[in-house]
């Protein structure tokens, strides 16, 4: 996919939300966008994604199946999670049974006859990530994904990002609260002032996993982030 000069104002003599944005996403690759709020990150993910035309310039080669996850799921709807994801199921041909495997896998299936409107910011957000899954997209876009959801689904994000890159499809993604470190590979955009650069790719990493006492935890991660490293994340040993 290719963005070429591409710039976006929400109304005719507004000001320019993003201006000659130059960018290309190929097959099997990811992109981070990062940047203060207010700066595009958005604007940018649903230019791609396709929800919005550019003013001026071209998106080209969009993947034929795209997958769009918006920041904040709009669960004002009159339906049950389960119909809401069946019907979207019926409009893309896909198996009704990918639900309730994306449901167990997301933790979520005590919830699929709750209705919509009655499901909690990380509960809805777990519907719209099955939603844009449902049938193997060829560009994922997510906008800040891991807001809301709690700890055993934020774990699934960066897998559910390597099996599309695996199966040769593209992930854009915004991220505000650091997460970024759990997809070490990706590339990054960063946004400000309406512009768009990529920073340098990162180098290859290696992961250690580390075994301290529960009561050490806070500090022993304060003393890795103090002295430059990553922590991806901390789990329970069971």
């Amino acid at each position: 996919m290719q963005l070429q000069d591409v710039s976006f104002r929400y109304a005719r003599k507004a000001a320019w939300t993003l201006q000659h944005v130059d960018l290309d996403l190929g097959p099997g690759e990811t992109a981070v966008v990062l940047g203060p709020n207010g700066s595009g990150k958005s604007t940018l993910l649903q230019l791609a994604a396709g929800v919005l035309r550019p003013a001026r310039g071209t998106v080209t080669g969009r993947a034929a199946i795209v997958g769009w996850v918006p920041e904040r799921f709009p669960a004002d709807q009159p339906f049950t999670a389960r119909a809401y994801l069946s019907h979207m199921a019926a409009i893309r041909n896909a198996a009704g049974h990918t639900i309730d495997e994306w449901a167990e896998r997301l933790d979520f299936t005590g919830f699929l006859d709750v209705r919509l409107s009655r499901l909690s910011k990380g509960s809805a957000q777990k519907v719209g990530l099955v939603q844009a899954l449902l049938d193997p997209p060829g560009l994922l876009v997510l906008d800040e994904p891991w807001e809301g959801l709690d700890a055993r689904t934020r774990e699934q994000v960066p897998a559910i990002v390597a099996e599309v890159v695996e199966r040769g499809g593209s992930v854009l993604i915004s991220d505000h609260l650091g997460e970024v470190s759990r997809l070490p590979r990706a590339r990054r955009w960063h946004v400000r002032d309406g512009r768009v650069t990529e920073g340098e790719r990162p180098a290859a990493r290696r992961i250690i996993e580390l075994a301290v006492p529960p009561a050490h935890t806070d500090r022993a991660v304060a003393k890795l982030r103090a002295d430059g490293f990553d922590v991806l994340g901390v789990r329970e040993e069971r």
